[in-house]
């Protein structure tokens, strides 16, 4: 019986000792205050889709105007912090000129289309994501580009020469 109490205490501390975990946050719709990472310009401004990426202790997305720029944020700053959730928009459903704020997706859980002749918001080669395989085989028919999946999309270096911290855009 001693035991079992030892057992207990000793539970009841390690169990004191666990950090707090952070809640996952949802993704928002970008108001008039939204402001890129990289260009500081307005998002609802640019067409095409965008990204927003959530930090351990920062209440606010950080938000991309562009989906490249978004991987250019992964590859370069995000293994330094501790990233929550990432949403990308799925332009299978929603409009190109303003996707709508039902069409957030988890990024990870994303298909992208690297590669066509539609330009992102900020007028440059776009990262298109896709909730559907299907649809972004019908996009690939009519804007041409290839399909990686996110953890290609993540490994690949097809925006370096283009990333806003090279200054090339």
């Amino acid at each position: 019986m001693n035991n079992w109490r030892i057992f207990l205490f000793l539970l009841l501390i390690l169990s004191a000792c666990t950090p707090p975990q952070d809640p996952i946050p949802i993704a928002r719709d970008p108001g008039k205050s939204a402001v890129g990472y990289y260009c500081g310009m307005n998002l609802i401004e640019h067409p095409g889709p965008k990204g927003q990426l959530y930090v351990a202790g920062v209440p606010d997305p950080y938000w991309f105007s562009s989906v490249r720029d978004l991987f250019v944020y992964l590859q370069n700053e995000g293994s330094t912090r501790r990233i929550l959730a990432i949403y990308v928009h799925d332009m299978g459903r929603t409009d190109w000129q303003q996707p709508r704020s039902d069409s957030w997706m988890v990024a990870s859980e994303a298909h992208f289309v690297t590669g066509s002749r539609r330009d992102g918001g900020m007028g440059g080669s776009e990262m298109v994501p896709f909730g559907d395989t299907a649809a972004a085989e019908t996009f690939i028919k009519q804007y041409g580009g290839r399909l990686l999946s996110y953890q290609e999309a993540l490994s690949s270096n097809l925006f370096v020469s283009e990333s806003p911290l090279s200054g090339k855009r």
